[in-house]
């Protein structure tokens, strides 16, 4: 019986979706064993956001790559191939002992980050156009990856010590591998072999100023997220001192609705249009961020019956909540930016969405480190907040003046107002 294309489609989704997981959960890894690490090696607060950030570094730059890949040969064989080349690496996590040693070695399990680019371009060739938001916003919730490495690996640090988590993770990598090749099919467009399409044909599109539009808006809700998720767990700690386990826990209430929510998100944009749905993630991460921003201050006044000191700040339920109301915001964004995607270059999704996902990649690996600098100069943890609130302010800005202002002017010039005689 020969499966319909219905079945397939659906099939290439499922195994993908699990396969993003496992990878997402490899590329977040350092989020939860690089704070042993940290204890371990004497790092400071940028030696630690280097850390966590360097596996991002790799995951971003081969993204490019890997889309074009994808649209040559096929998402199938280059998903297989980058999983299966992650294995040795995540083992070897495990024997690492010197700071040069995690740095070499993260680098390597990075690759498992790119696996988005190539999972977002083969899920989206199984789909029509009106349904290509949904399918890649349910591959997109594989981010979920993210949350799942702080409920699994802290446990498994309690109990058996951080180097069993690499060893863990490299044995679940292998055997997700060998379940996606049996689980899916090679799509019609590479089933005779590699496309015609040429490096300097998929390469035109860095040409085009709404592909690093697209870039930037994805290095908020995707890098900003990555970023985020990589912190959180260390900033719980610090913040307001709980154990790793709590920490964790916390953290996942902002990584859970960033990878779950994405397909909601995908549908969002399929209904109401990848600008709207932007352009509002926009202003309730800004809204987010404000409160966010603001450090814990003890304040002390001179009243007309003495100094009264008052306290300023967010508790660690206030800090919760908002953030997981940020981390929906990004989980509907990052599917509303691959809409525009799907809508602009349908022929070109796999390089497309490489550009983007790099950038966005780029931003997940800048920002941890900059968020260590950032505390080492001022001292105040909140500063990473009052950073993104300013990159997500600019960003706003370019949207109205290439977005917003246009349309409304084209609007404007379709239907223009009446004439007025007094």
């Amino acid at each position: 019986m020969v499966a319909s294309k219905a079945y397939k489609g659906w099939s290439v989704v499922t195994a993908s979706t699990t396969a993003f997981t496992v990878c997402f959960m490899v590329w977040m890894m350092f989020a939860v064993i690089g704070i042993p690490i940290k204890q371990n090696l004497g790092l400071n607060e940028t030696q630690f956001g280097i850390l966590v950030a360097l596996p991002v570094l790799t995951g971003s730059l081969i993204r490019l790559p890997l889309g074009m890949w994808t649209d040559r040969f096929g998402g199938r064989i280059v998903f297989f191939i980058l999983m299966l080349s992650t294995v040795f690496p995540i083992w070897f996590i495990s024997q690492a002992t010197e700071f040069w040693h995690f740095l070499v070695t993260g680098l390597f399990v990075g690759v498992a980050g790119g696996s988005f680019t190539v999972g977002i371009a083969y899920c989206a060739r199984w789909f029509p156009r009106e349904r290509q938001g949904l399918a890649m916003g349910i591959f997109g919730a594989g981010n979920t990856g993210a949350a799942v490495n702080k409920l699994v690996a802290p446990s498994i640090v309690v109990a058996f010590g951080w180097a069993m988590v690499p060893q863990v993770y490299a044995l679940l990598m292998l055997v997700t591998a060998i379940a996606f090749w049996f689980f899916t099919y090679t799509d019609e467009d590479h089933s005779t072999g590699a496309t015609e399409v040429t490096v300097r044909e998929q390469l035109a599109v860095l040409k085009d100023p709404k592909v690093w539009r697209y870039s930037q808006y994805y290095s908020i809700v995707f890098g900003g997220y990555v970023a985020l998720s990589l912190w959180m767990t260390k900033y719980y700690i610090s913040e307001y001192g709980f154990d790793i386990q709590l920490a964790a826990l916390l953290a996942a209430a902002f990584s859970i609705p960033g990878g779950v929510l994405r397909a909601v998100g995908g549908w969002f944009s399929d209904k109401y249009g990848a600008h709207t749905i932007t352009w509002w993630v926009l202003w309730i991460s800004l809204v987010c961020l404000f409160f966010l921003s603001y450090p814990q201050t003890d304040l002390t006044i001179n009243t007309v019956d003495g100094p009264k000191a008052f306290h300023i700040g967010l508790n660690a339920t206030a800090f919760t909540i908002i953030m997981f109301s940020m981390g929906v915001a990004f989980a509907i964004g990052k599917a509303s930016v691959f809409k525009y995607i799907s809508d602009d270059y349908p022929g070109n999704i796999g390089v497309v969405s490489g550009v983007v996902g790099l950038a966005g990649g780029m931003g997940g690996f800048i920002l941890p480190i900059m968020f260590g600098a950032l505390v080492d100069l001022t001292g105040v943890r909140s500063s990473a907040f009052m950073l993104m609130f300013g990159i997500v302010w600019v960003s706003l800005m370019w949207m109205y003046f290439t977005e917003v202002r246009p349309m409304g002017a084209e609007l404007s010039r379709k239907h223009p107002e009446p004439a007025h005689f007094s």
